[in-house]
């Protein structure tokens, strides 16, 4: 039976309807259809024109191949320009390596910073949709301008007999177009994953389930992008031209707009649900101001809006939890609050509102935990390319880039995930009883042990790089002979890892965060990699200060060969393990949230 054919014998009535805001009582009333879960979804999204969402005309995997196909090609245009970053730096604009690496893992920290921007945007006020439209659109222009100071006459570097020297003005061209790109990401990275799991209601079983499949397929679609930038678009930068190198990511991210646009009228849009500092705040001033106040042992008797939806749009309501028990004075109900007709949110807040931040709370140790695993990721797009520069690179007449091996990685990811999703999940499943296979926090603490056997495993190649230099007493060489492919192991389990702790964070900041605050939740994930980025290059900071003194070369000298990365590899091999230490009792210590009824 059609929508069309339930409403049939309202017709009348039917002309006065109000679907959104108030109903007045003379209105016909369409509570129940609307509520229908057979008909509508129940997680208060709604479609392109801000009707309630049909379960059978959107979301799911019908919309799903547009936004995957987005962030493929909008992957191929961020790795395509990034992956190789660190040799155009030192090769084009002369950068030392030191500065060069320190360059991109500075840009690299920022283009995962800016998400909170597009985040809060995206959730208090234009919706994911919208932001990730707009932000798109100035991604392509700094990507059209990058592409331009690296192809047109004045613009790019000037180089002779092999050597390349930029001016100040090139150089600020240069940096304008990767901070507007880094602008840019800003929107994207934290709205289109959840965008994409807002697809599946989260009400209703069936459609959950498929969402944690969409999170390993979301990221196999990162490294499919990935894939085609560190092989084909590295060799083009290095053979043909930094302007086909560059260019060629700009279409890319110009067809990744056009993929995005073409689901509109399949996607299920979760509206707004007000700005989620204001919400915080409010909690914060509501607990300080009752300090004095006793909270009830019966939690029943806290405040908490009568309806059974949440007050809040797009949330449903969330039971109260019994940790950070000052923050419930917020929610405690005096005899001045309920004199009041409408309570004033800055002395009196809901039961959901205060869980909203304790949830917030709790994820941050979490967060934390992630910081030491993304600052030995970053290592794979400056040491590793440093270190492989170092090495044989040639196979036959053809020299391969070293930045072309970060391609293991990208198959690494292709390879494990569909490991991962059909034989390691059922596996596991069997044994834990747990309709993923893994916890969550379970799959993160797999992947951050097996990031310590991968630094490990680099400063090993280092420690044999070394010993190929001492062998044949020649420190001057631009390559020793060791093959680079030496470096395929420590490529291939970093992978690994990702699929492990990378998509375990994806989903669990996305599942535990507050239902209106995931695009802020899902840029706090993000945070992750540019903390990992920030501390990278403040740990190169430290250790060259440190190692530089009375004029040794240091640990990372501009010749390698007169180095030790190995002890910066095995340092952070040391800083991992206690960091995983650190996070097992995290893990065990956390509580997951409780959600309740439907969304408004």
């Amino acid at each position: 039976m059609s929508f069309f054919q339930v409403l049939s014998p309202h017709k009348e009535q039917f002309k006065d309807l109000v679907i959104e805001g108030e109903r007045p009582e003379n209105k016909f009333n369409c509570t129940a259809i609307m509520s229908d879960p057979a008909i509508y979804t129940q997680d208060g999204t709604v479609d392109h024109t801000g009707k309630p969402a049909i379960k059978a005309k959107t979301g799911t995997w019908r919309a799903c191949p547009f936004i995957l196909g987005n962030e493929g090609c909008e992957r191929l245009a961020y790795y395509g320009m990034s992956t190789n970053l660190v040799n155009y730096m030192k090769y084009r604009l002369h950068q030392s390596n030191a500065v060069a690496a320190n360059n991109v893992t500075n840009w690299t920290g920022t283009c995962y910073i800016m998400p909170l921007l597009g985040a809060f945007v995206a959730d208090a006020f234009l919706g994911r949709y919208r932001v990730i439209a707009v932000f798109s659109a100035i991604y392509v222009v700094g990507m059209t301008l990058l592409t331009l100071s690296a192809s047109v006459g004045g613009l790019r570097p000037t180089c002779h007999d092999n050597q390349c020297h930029a001016n100040d003005g090139q150089v600020a061209v240069f940096f304008m177009s990767l901070y507007l790109i880094a602008l840019g990401t800003g929107g994207i990275k934290p709205c289109v994953l959840s965008f994409g799991a807002d697809q599946f209601d989260d009400a209703d079983e069936y459609e959950k389930k498929k969402k944690s499949s969409f999170f390993n397929w979301f990221y196999l679609s990162i490294n499919i992008g990935a894939l085609i930038a560190s092989s084909l678009l590295v060799w083009i930068q290095e053979n043909i031209g930094w302007g086909w190198g560059f260019g060629i990511p700009t279409v890319a991210m110009a067809i990744a707009i056009i993929s995005f646009l073409a689901g509109t009228r399949l996607y299920r849009n979760q509206k707004p649900g007000g700005s989620p500092l204001t919400r915080i705040a409010q909690v914060l001033v509501a607990s300080i101001r009752k300090s004095r106040v006793l909270v009830p042992s019966d939690k029943s008797l806290l405040y908490e809006t009568a309806e059974e939806e949440s007050a809040i749009p797009g949330s449903r309501k969330l039971e109260s939890t019994d940790e950070f028990t000052f923050f419930d004075k917020a929610a405690v109900e005096t005899e001045a609050d309920k004199i009041k007709t409408h309570p004033d949110p800055w002395k009196l807040c809901s039961v959901t509102q205060v869980e909203e931040w304790k949830s917030i709370i709790r994820i941050l140790p979490i967060w934390a935990t992630g910081i030491i695993f993304a600052t030995v990721y970053s290592q794979m797009s400056t040491m590793f390319i440093l270190q492989g520069d170092k090495m044989d690179r040639r196979v036959g007449s053809f020299k391969i880039p070293a930045a072309a091996l970060s391609l293991v990685d990208t198959l690494s990811v292709i390879f494990w995930v569909p490991v991962y999703d059909r034989l390691i999940v059922p596996m596991a499943r069997r044994f834990t009883g747990h309709d993923q296979g893994f916890t969550q926090l379970q799959r993160i603490g797999i992947g951050l042990v097996i990031s310590i056997i991968a630094i490990a495993t680099v400063a090993v190649v280092e420690i044999k790089r070394l010993e190929q230099v001492r062998i044949h007493d020649d420190y001057d060489l631009d390559s020793i002979p060791m093959s680079i492919f030496w470096q395929l192991p420590q490529y291939f389990i970093i992978g690994a890892a990702e699929v492990f702790t990378v998509i375990g964070h994806l989903e669990f900041f996305y599942d535990q965060a507050p239902d209106a605050m995931r695009s802020m939740c899902n840029a706090l994930a993000l945070t992750i990699s540019a903390l990992g980025s920030y501390s990278s290059t403040l740990l190169v900071i430290i250790v060259t200060h440190i190692t530089t003194t009375n004029g040794k070369p240091g640990w990372i000298p501009d010749n390698l060969n007169y180095g030790h990365i190995d002890y910066l590899f095995w340092l952070l091999a040391i800083l991992s393990l206690i960091n995983f230490v650190v996070y097992l009792f995290i893990a065990n210590w956390y509580k997951y949230k409780r959600p309740t009824g439907n969304c408004k």
